[in-house]
């Protein structure tokens, strides 16, 4: 059975997506089937992954598998690398959570969305809002874990016992198998005292949590998001490729005991993916 991890941070700008997209392209290059979730109505991923947003238009996507539309496999397109696939988003999405406000069990939704096509990857990353709005309540909900992205900042701690509180809510009340994957420093500059005290800080407040690979702020990071290809196919000699290599490394070593990769036939994916060169 798959293992569903939601990547999550309601506070913007700390390398969430950045983080989703590199770590399921990382998994993929070890030869895990990997599904990353867009859940963010910016769509940021999807095009990170080379998905045409523009051409989605009238075609179906991870808002219609959510409203129970159709079925989550129907949305499901291919990437550029053969284990890597995407359930995109649009700017659809986010009228989701009007849409679901009165809705029986609504923060049930994605999960039973994706019960259908869970034993078809041995990950499926969901790419969170930043927010802890419907969207956010409904990941954590369909999440067997959580990993969270901490920018080496100042504020870095401040809105992270927000996210933890809301955890909280959903394990008493919801979910109660949901588990801490992780906390995962990026956009860290060793020559920034102030960063350097923050992973200090960090690390001490959460000893057993935060991962040993840190996440560097990395220019070839920020550009190739803009040319529709993770990091591995942009330049993979790069300290940010590096890095994400080594995070997917130490998240197989601490899930290897309880992974049991099914034996499936390879999920069907939508035909004509649009590719961004």
């Amino acid at each position: 059975m798959g293992k569903i991890i939601a990547v999550a941070n309601q506070k913007g700008g700390v390398g969430k997506t950045t983080t989703t997209v590199n770590l399921a392209a990382s998994l993929a290059i070890a030869e895990r089937r990997v599904l990353l979730v867009d859940f963010d109505p910016q769509g940021n991923a999807t095009s990170a992954l080379g998905v045409d947003r523009a051409a989605l238009v009238g075609e179906k996507t991870v808002y219609h598998a959510l409203i129970g539309a159709v079925r989550a496999s129907e949305a499901i397109r291919a990437t550029e690398m053969d284990c890597l696939y995407v359930l995109p988003a649009t700017t659809d999405l986010s009228g989701a959570e009007i849409e679901l406000v009165s809705a029986f069990a609504r923060e049930n939704k994605l999960k039973a969305a994706l019960a259908e096509i869970k034993d078809q990857y041995d990950y499926i990353l969901l790419d969170c809002p930043p927010s802890l709005g419907l969207l956010t309540v409904n990941a954590l909900t369909a999440a067997d874990s959580f990993l969270v992205p901490l920018q080496t900042e100042y504020f870095a701690l401040e809105g992270l016992s927000q996210l933890l509180h809301t955890v909280s809510l959903v394990r008493q009340s919801l979910n109660p198998g949901l588990s801490d994957e992780g906390i995962v420093l990026t956009m860290f500059d060793g020559r920034n005292n102030l960063a350097n005290e923050v992973v200090k800080e960090v690390r001490a407040h959460f000893p057993e949590k935060v991962f040993e690979t840190v996440v560097p702020r990395n220019v070839r990071l920020s550009e190739c998001s803009s040319f529709g290809k993770p990091i591995l196919l942009y330049d993979i000699d790069s300290k940010g490729c590096l890095a994400y290599l080594n995070l997917a490394k130490e998240l197989l070593a601490r899930n290897q005991p309880k992974m049991i990769t099914p034996r499936v036939a390879p999920p069907e994916v939508a035909p004509g993916v649009a590719l961004q060169g």
